[in-house]
């Protein structure tokens, strides 16, 4: 649309553009809300299938490993190269389509910024294929929700420009429609919402509002049909937790903030470490990286992998050793940055949601040493507590990481633990002045751009 067919466009872009106000016009007002209804649309399919594909992926993965095992000293070797090159394969994507590779979040944000511009059409393939090799294929230590999320912005900004929208209609589209992304990754429709407002956007106004609502909405509506309506954990009822266990609840959070610190940490640090390495090509650093994780694989499979499947392993009430349980989480700490750094398609969350569920084990395993009784009920709240606390210390999103957990696990009895948990959690983080883990990705992504002058889709910064 051109901007005279539009009720209450001053300019195409800046302060006065349709999209930038609070109430646009009406005309603009259904139009966009048809394109971020288009957008949903895509973004459903695509992350619907997406997901879909990572769990046969996995499936096969699980087979060749028992595969592996019935064949002699040689049969692990199998695995372990298909992992390399997957891996391999992905990190090669990730540096051909540099917008694909990474959690892609981060470019999401420096978008709505006006940091960066929106990612080509090209990014949603190669995050997807990408995203295959990386988590179903190679078994690396990254969440789905960083394709996804970047594959609805990309698609929402996609379907902007076809539409002819102004360039500041492209970045609130592409910023809504990132939300959808979230909410099919996690069939959380209301935390896909606040990611938006409380992580992307950083403000509630109600052009987000109106178009996120109907991007997500759209979105996890088509997924469904893709996946089907369930809950990706399955958590028995819980009684409301006791006011006198509160307290526990909130030396959980400080425990949490702290290891939220270190997960940032060594996050941002293992990524520069593994960049600044310029003698090997990126197919050669995933492919060594995918090695270690395919060794993972075949000796300690809970230490690699999204995660999903240990997380719910647990919340089924799982007995493991005190011993095996701090090694599971100290290989995931560092498995997780280490995948990240090879630069595939992957997000953050997904393991960072299963690290928070060992974390609340291993919590509660301590806390049974220290003489504190924790019955069956309590020991699963740490768990869903730990997921939200550690989500919301490490990206400085406590909203959306409570309303996130609370979906993914179909249960709200346990909130308030929940948000005790993540406050104190915060309040350790933003103590030791550790920015989110988001702010310092796309600090690194921006200091790169500006070292070559261009920008990662190639156009030269202005």
């Amino acid at each position: 649309m051109h901007d005279d067919d539009r009720e209450g466009a001053a300019s195409p872009e800046g302060p006065g553009s349709a999209a930038d106000s609070d109430f646009p016009g009406a005309r603009t007002l259904w139009y966009l809300t048809f394109l971020a209804l288009v957008a949903g649309i895509l973004t459903g399919f695509v992350g619907g299938a997406f997901r879909k594909l990572l769990v046969e992926t996995e499936a096969l993965r699980t087979d060749l490993v028992e595969w592996a095992h019935g064949h002699g000293p040689w049969g692990p070797l199998v695995p372990v190269a298909v992992s390399a090159l997957a891996a391999g394969l992905a990190t090669w994507i990730g540096h051909r389509w540099k917008m694909s590779g990474g959690s892609g979040i981060q470019h999401v944000e420096a978008v709505e910024r006006d940091q960066d511009v929106p990612a080509p059409a090209s990014t949603v393939p190669a995050r997807f294929v990408g995203g295959l090799l990386s988590i179903g294929v190679a078994g690396m230590v990254l969440g789905r929700e960083g394709p996804t999320v970047h594959m609805g912005a990309t698609l929402g900004a996609l379907v902007a420009r076809i539409g002819r929208a102004t360039r500041d209609e492209i970045r609130v589209l592409q910023t809504c429609l990132s939300g959808a992304g979230l909410a099919v990754a996690f069939n959380a429709p209301i935390g896909g919402a606040i990611f938006v407002f409380e992580e992307v956007a950083h403000k509630v106004r109600i052009r987000y509002v109106i178009w996120t609502l109907v991007a997500v909405a759209a979105a996890v509506t088509c997924s469904r049909v893709v996946l089907g309506d369930h809950p990706d954990f399955r958590v028995l009822a819980l009684a409301e937790p006791a006011v006198a266990t509160l307290p526990l609840f909130a030396v959980f959070g400080l425990c949490l903030g702290l290891l939220a610190v270190g997960y940032n940490y060594a996050v941002t640090r293992t990524l520069a470490r593994v960049t600044a390495v310029r003698v090997v090509p990126p197919f050669g650093t995933g492919a060594a990286i995918g090695a270690v994780i395919g060794l993972g694989l075949v000796y300690v499979p809970e230490a690699v992998g999204g995660g999903d499947a240990l997380a719910q392993s647990m919340l089924d009430g799982r007995e493991v050793a005190f011993w095996m349980l701090a090694l599971y989480l100290a290989l995931r700490f560092c498995a997780g940055p280490l995948s990240y750094a090879a630069g595939s398609p992957g997000g953050l969350f997904a393991p960072m949601l299963a690290l928070g569920t060992l974390g609340g084990v291993f919590f509660a395993r301590l806390a049974e040493l220290s003489g504190v009784p924790i019955d069956a009920d309590t020991r699963v709240t740490l768990m869903i507590a730990g997921m939200a606390g550690l989500f919301a210390a490490s990206v400085r999103a406590p909203f959306t990481g409570i309303v996130l957990v609370m979906e993914m696990c179909a249960i709200t009895t346990v909130s308030i633990s929940m948000v005790v948990t993540a406050a104190f959690a915060v309040i350790v983080a933003s103590a030791l002045r550790s920015p989110p883990v988001y702010d310092s990705l796309r600090e690194q992504m921006l200091d790169a751009e500006r070292r070559t002058g261009r920008r990662a889709d190639g156009t030269p910064l202005e």
